[in-house]
């Protein structure tokens, strides 16, 4: 039976609960525990995969096809243990569930009500894999307060009551603030938080404390006394230069130690954190810089490609440099030539992206890059434009594009060189798909296979020639055009296991040129940096030491 570590925020939000559970996870680990982190949204969306990336960010997507919170990407950024559907859910789906259960008949005519039928469906998402890990790591998101939270709350105050004492502890992130007029940190605020937990029948066993300045004994003494936990248990947490020094700085202030005290655990097996050691030493002892350039729409918002910065940062790892990544908005040259902006840049990556808006500057970066041989990877629409690029300059279909852009308008104005995916096959089963379809899950998502052909570069990077990455994605490029453009020296390097549906291309005669439909971002981690990111870094270091 697992324990259950939940982790709630109070004062404000965007603290970083998601590091540190992540963070705390790693550290478990690192102490030869096994560990699984799960994300509960009191949003009433079903899940996040028809939110605007301005609004929340990147959707992650895991190998079973669940659209989920960017916290799941920390997750499996630092401990390594894949995501699945059941480590993720909202308080939409909660209220889905229990709606479609109701219209079953399910609950026998009773009065449906939020005490019992919801909490307890949410209880019962919280027992999934309960057998499986030494510790089951619990965020809620938003802060304590929020109205919508309130019902995993009380869920959450439910299940610590029903399972054996000492089963389940509480971590709560407050947020101490500084006020330079006076000089001093204030605790109330992180009281006060404490105190609202209280009042719905919850209590932190660890506090941990953000603080932009240290936090004297004193003041730790303090908050431990009226927020009703041991002094040991008030745990500092300050800015850091990046993220992957978080295991570490909390494992300085005793983080993993305070957990573990809190379950009785003595004596704590001793940690082993070389993973973390190697992965700062390679972050603080980088050997030069490469700037690539990320040509996307949704640039505004950094969250929006998450998981490309951080597969960024891994592949500079891999090679001990500095990845400089530099967000550039498509639409800066989606009339004109690009050299002006992308010129000093040692390599070019356009991720994906839903929509027309931004797409006729994607397409002028791909063909910026394959001209001047500046290494290239494009990701899902990248690559999509990429071919689109080589047919209209390569293979002469002057008018080719995407039927997503004629859907968006209502009008035909390309030869459809991308089309929408009407069904393909996902294990055992044929899926099908109409333009018309709801928006929501209806992609082709999650962890397909592909195969390479052994004598393309792909194969030499991943040094295999079946690999399974993950997509998301309801277009594709059309197979039919593939004798045009392989004439032209576009190479389909990477196709789906039938045959049918091109998985990379790559441009034969360019250094480093590869589209992907799928996305590797996802697939990153800092102390196993993805080999297309650590190989994409590779090509841009050889164009540094040329310039």
């Amino acid at each position: 039976m697992a324990r259950y570590v939940f982790i709630t925020g109070g004062v404000v939000s965007s603290l970083g609960k998601g590091l540190a559970s992540a963070a705390l996870g790693a550290l478990l680990q690192a102490r030869g525990f096994t560990v699984r982190l799960r994300k509960l949204d009191p949003y009433l969306n079903v899940d996040p995969g028809t939110m605007s990336p301005f609004e929340h960010g990147e959707v992650f997507v895991t190998d079973d096809g669940a659209e989920t919170d960017l916290d799941l990407g920390h997750y499996e950024r630092f401990t390594g243990v894949p995501a699945r559907k059941t480590d993720s859910i909202s308080s939409g789906r909660i209220y889905s569930n229990v709606l479609e259960k109701e219209r079953r008949g399910d609950y026998l005519g009773k009065t449906i009500q939020v005490v019992p039928h919801v909490t307890n469906e949410i209880k019962d998402f919280l027992r999934v894999g309960d057998d499986e890990v030494d510790f089951m790591l619990c965020e809620i998101g938003g802060t304590v307060g929020d109205i919508e939270g309130l019902p995993f709350f009380e869920a959450i105050r439910q299940f610590i009551h029903e399972r054996p004492r000492g089963q389940c502890i509480l971590m709560h992130l407050t947020l101490l603030p500084y006020l330079a007029a006076s000089g001093e940190l204030k605790t109330k605020p992180t009281q006060h938080s404490v105190k609202e937990l209280q009042s719905i029948g919850l209590a932190p066993d660890v506090l941990v404390c953000r603080s932009e300045h240290p936090i004297p004994e004193k003041e730790r003494a303090k908050i431990a006394l009226f927020c009703n936990v041991r002094p040991d248990a008030v745990i500092p947490a300050y800015d850091l230069k990046t993220i992957y020094e978080a295991p570490l700085a909390y494992h300085r202030e005793g983080l993993d130690q305070a957990v573990l005290d809190a379950f009785g655990i003595t004596p704590a097996p001793r940690p082993n954190l070389s993973r973390w050691e190697d992965v700062m030493d390679r972050l603080t002892h980088a050997e030069g810089q490469v700037r690539v350039a990320i040509v996307g729409k949704y640039t505004q918002l950094e969250d929006a490609y998450k998981s490309i910065a951080e597969a960024l940062t891994h592949g500079g790892m891999a090679n001990r440099v500095r990845v400089k990544a530099e967000w550039i908005d498509a639409e800066l040259f989606e009339k004109g030539d690009p050299t002006a902006v992308l010129e000093g840049y040692h390599a070019v990556l356009v991720p994906g992206g839903f929509g027309e808006r931004g797409t006729e500057g994607k397409i002028r970066a791909a063909a910026w890059a394959r001209e001047k041989k500046i290494p290239y990877l494009g990701i899902c629409l990248g690559m999509q434009m990429a071919v689109i690029e080589a047919a209209r300059n390569l293979a002469g279909i002057e008018d080719a594009g995407s039927e997503e852009f004629d859907h968006e308008r209502g009008a035909k104005r390309f030869e459809p060189v991308v089309y929408h995916l009407k069904e393909w096959v996902q294990g055992n089963y044929k899926v099908q798909r109409s333009v018309g379809d709801d928006k929501g899950g209806t992609m082709r998502l999650g962890a397909y296979n592909a195969a390479l052909d052994p004598e393309s570069l792909v194969a030499k990077v991943y040094g295999a020639t079946a690999i399974e990455e993950r997509h998301r994605h309801r277009y594709e490029v059309d197979i039919r055009y593939r004798d045009k453009l392989e004439a032209c020296g576009m190479h389909f390097s990477g196709m789906s296991p039938d045959g049918r549906l091109p998985e990379i291309v790559e441009h034969k005669d360019h250094p480093w040129f590869i589209g992907v439909q799928f996305h590797p971002e996802l697939k990153s981690k800092p102390f196993a940096p993805h080999p297309l990111f650590a190989d994409f870094v590779r090509a841009a270091v050889e164009v540094s030491r040329l310039v």
